[in-house]
């Protein structure tokens, strides 16, 4: 029997992954990257009658901190966000938000309550998670590990990987924290990315096309 439960919630215009996980009993969680219009993330919490511990975030682009304060407001949590994107949460033009007006309204959030750091080990709903910096896609993206998930966010898609021509973001970074962080993971890692649908790391090795995985000498 899995120790975690996970529920997916696809939010805003850009269709964001936020993730709520649950330990197995149901009586405690956590939110990752709470998108635009968390209503009915918040919903399913209320239904639940689940005690949310925290909101970690991935990284600190709009389309995954847009709920933070409804979030944060409606379940007196903390926001754990790396240190390198501090200040994203509370300036749209570094969260990208101000950059496209057609696309959301300028986001803006309080400052994070805490700061996550590469191979820290973050206690939330009674299990432990490791947080591997996976720098590429943005300067402060973190993956989080437990057991056999992996929350990646915009780092590895399936088939894909994150964009790297937004500030901040760098191909070679990227490309580094896949092959040198992620792929060194057991295969069977299931990956929960911040866009589109869940994949494994054995997977990608074999079929991802952006970032194969060398061959072993």
């Amino acid at each position: 029997m899995e120790d975690i439960r996970i529920e997916t919630f696809t939010l805003g215009p850009l269709e964001t992954n936020a993730y709520l996980v649950m330990d197995a009993e149901g009586a405690k969680a956590f939110v990752i990257d709470p998108g635009a219009g968390p209503k009915r993330l918040l919903e399913r919490i209320e239904a639940l009658g689940v005690k949310v511990e925290a909101i970690v975030l991935t990284h600190a682009h709009f389309d995954h901190i847009a709920g933070v304060e409804e979030v944060r407001r409606a379940c007196h949590c903390p926001v754990y966000v790396h240190d390198l994107e501090a200040d994203w949460l509370t300036d749209p033009r570094k969260n990208g938000s101000a950059r496209w007006p057609d696309v959301t309204p300028p986001v803006a959030a309080e400052p994070a309550e805490h700061a996550l750091e590469d191979g820290m080990s973050l206690k939330l709903i009674g299990r432990e998670f490791r947080v591997i910096h996976t720098p590429g896609h943005s300067p402060g993206s973190v993956s989080l590990l437990h057991g056999s998930h992996l929350f990646g966010g915009d780092v590895l898609f399936r088939m894909s990987v994150g964009r790297t021509d937004l500030p901040g973001g760098r191909t070679e970074d990227l490309e580094h924290s896949i092959r040198n962080k992620l792929y060194k993971l057991p295969p069977e890692t299931r990956v929960y990315p911040g866009h589109g649908p869940q994949t494994t790391i054995g997977f990608e090795m074999t079929h991802n096309p952006y970032v194969p995985a060398l061959p072993q000498s």
